[in-house]
């Protein structure tokens, strides 16, 4: 049959396809998932999980009429595969290429851009209510797994759709657990023989003559659908998917494409909320996702054939854990918090020695801040390890929750700043700016691992309210010689009388550090301050740039409500009379790209700062020198 999956421009490509032809095109979508993650890196089990999925959902529905959502979209790449995408497959996560998540600026097949979970629910909601409005008669389909689930905004989802009644279709994704009980032979033939659509269209015939026959005719409609609940109630467990109105359905096979199919096209009919629960299997298809599914989940690369995931050097993450276990250690009142990211965080460790005080909330962030204000006002010390990107989903909780309350909480803020292939939902760049806006918060930024053990024991051991530090993805870099770094709120580096200052914080400062030595070169001398308290500012660090000519500040985070502007009108506030030239982020959604490449396109590396201050100069040299003219 040759190579099917170079055939698939779309999803109608798959309608006149049989059984043998669409086991063969899974068969080559997982080979070349596989492949491609292990050179690109990116999501391999989820992806692995769902193929039989996508596969069924392409042939039951009309993409990009009928919308697919996926949620949190690490599950998504099948789906690129069959909706015209296969060409370019390869660039998957690479700079200029495809999204390792689903993006609407990519295809009209991504109905909503997502990388954040628990969102599908209510965003297909809103999109089968617009469509709804305006009269079009396309489905909608929200694929949801089990652990997505954990997430409030799923609930709040599936409450809303159950009152709206709309055509809505849910898939639950159950690869992990239970998520109701399955009562026996007799219920699973039953909850068969319902999605069946035969047995579907003959039991709106049947309510519909019976309804239309005199006198008795709708009496008796009524009792038979009461008989029927009373059955259902008898033979099937309650679950909230019935009670919160959806018309639930399963578990079935989540890869029996035949079985998928039909269960698909049997819920199109109904025409109102429905819920099919499907189980499947992470890594299917690649032995070392299967018996780990956990440690290929997320993965850099790999080696296709032993699965070796490579050594890698020694992250933030990883000083992060085996601080807290030290801290932990000497302190029965600290306690951790995950939000279903224990391994990523680097909390496994803690977990396996202090099991009583370590809680995985799932995958609720809102709850884990509320959680760990409720902790904390109940005298224990609860420190929250949690993205960046994520920790925006407890915004209102900081300040309700914890703030207010005056406890003290400890937040671990892990990928700080560009973390590079995972993209513009990934990225880091908003903490330090919304922190601002929460009264009581002590923030601390550390450029080297030493710092970071420093800061974490500090804050630990002082401090109230909400003390956190926040921290990059991966290694330390360049430390310039002699420099060993404080818990200070500042450091002093470089010609402490020159006229030139550079501002910065966290790993920005190991880039400044190279720039400064780059300059000295070329005879212009710089002072550099360091930040290492970002929140509050200290005003001796403003004090420490009044008397500069020029001042430059860089900073990996927005430029709107940053550190940066915060520093500016602190030197303005002092009656700065020099220059004040930041740099930071102006457009925070930035695409995925390596890294490294992503910083130096922002100006931050070495040599970015080196142009800008150069050219700076130049520029102020030259309007001189006309003026003059």
């Amino acid at each position: 049959m040759g190579n099917l999956l170079e055939k698939i421009h779309s999803p109608e490509d798959l309608k006149g396809m049989g059984r043998q032809e669409l086991e063969q095109l899974c068969d080559e979508m997982r080979e070349l998932i596989i492949h491609t993650v292990s050179g690109n890196g990116g999501h391999l089990a989820s992806n692995l999980g769902v193929v039989e999925l996508a596969v069924a959902l392409g042939v039951a529905f009309q993409p990009p009429q009928d919308a697919i959502v996926w949620d949190v979209g690490h599950q998504s790449y099948p789906y690129k595969l069959l909706t015209g995408r296969y060409q370019d497959f390869h660039t998957l996560r690479q700079e200029g290429g495809l999204s390792g998540f689903p993006c609407r600026e990519e295809s009209v097949y991504d109905s909503f851009t997502s990388g954040h979970s628990s969102t599908s629910i209510s965003s297909a909601l809103g999109l089968s209510e617009a469509g709804h409005q305006q009269g079009k008669d396309g489905y909608v389909v929200a694929v949801i797994g089990d652990g997505a689930l954990t997430g409030g905004l799923a609930f709040e989802g599936l409450n809303n759709a159950g009152q709206l009644h709309r055509n809505l279709i849910v898939i639950l994704n159950d690869n992990t657990m239970s998520i109701s009980k399955n009562v026996g032979s007799l219920a699973r033939y039953l909850s068969h023989m319902r999605t069946q659509p035969g047995y579907i269209k003959a039991k709106s015939s049947v309510e519909d003559a019976l309804r239309r026959l005199p006198l008795i005719g709708k009496p008796v409609a009524v009792l038979m659908r009461r008989i029927k609940r009373s059955l259902k109630r008898i033979l099937y467990s309650s679950n909230v998917f019935s009670d919160l109105g959806f018309a639930y359905y399963g578990p079935f096979d989540g890869h029996n494409i035949r079985e998928l199919t039909d269960i698909l096209q049997a819920a199109k009919l109904l025409r109102k909320p429905v819920l099919l629960h499907v189980r499947t299997y992470k890594g299917k298809g690649y032995q070392y996702a299967e018996q780990s599914p956990t440690l290929y989940h997320g993965l850099s690369g790999f080696d296709v054939d032993t699965g070796e995931t490579g050594e890698q050097a020694q992250s933030f993450s990883d000083v992060f854990g085996s601080t807290l276990c030290e801290l932990a250690g000497k302190n029965e009142k600290l306690c951790a918090v995950t939000a279903a990211m224990a391994e990523g965080t680097c909390l496994s460790e803690f977990r396996r020695q202090f099991r009583s005080r370590f809680y995985d909330v799932g995958i609720a962030e809102g709850h884990a801040v509320t959680f760990a204000g409720g902790l904390a006002a109940g005298g224990m010390l609860p420190v929250f390890a949690v993205y960046s990107t994520f920790l925006q989903r407890g915004y209102d909780q900081l300040i309700h929750d914890v703030s207010l309350q005056n406890t003290k909480i400890l937040l671990a803020i892990d990928r700080a700043g560009v973390v590079g292939e995972d993209g513009k939902t990934h990225q880091g760049l908003f903490d330090a700016a919304f922190l601002q806006t929460v009264p009581k918060v002590t923030l601390y930024s550390p450029t080297y691992f030493q710092e970071l053990r420093k800061q974490l024991a500090l804050l630990s051991d002082s401090g109230h309210g909400i003390c956190a530090i926040r921290y990059p993805r991966g290694k330390e870099l360049y430390r310039p010689k002699g420099f060993h770094g404080s818990t200070q709120a500042f450091d002093l580096w470089g010609e402490s009388q020159a006229k030139i200052c550079v501002v910065t914080y966290g790993r920005l400062f190991s880039f400044a550090a190279e720039a400064l030595e780059r300059l000295r070169k070329r005879n212009v001398l710089v002072k550099l301050i360091k930040l290492n308290r970002i929140i509050p500012l200290d005003q001796e660090a403003v004090k420490a740039a009044l008397s500069c000519r020029w001042t430059f500040f860089f900073e990996e985070g927005i430029r709107k409500g940053g550190i940066g502007e915060r520093f500016g009108c602190e030197l303005l506030e002092s009656g700065y009379q020099g220059r004040y030239i930041l740099r930071a982020v102006d457009d925070p959604f930035i695409a995925h790209a390596p890294m490294f490449r992503a910083l130096e396109r922002l100006g931050f590396s070495a040599v970015g700062m080196e142009k800008t201050v150069l050219e700076t100069l130049e520029k102020e040299a030259a309007d001189s020198a006309q003026k003059e003219t």
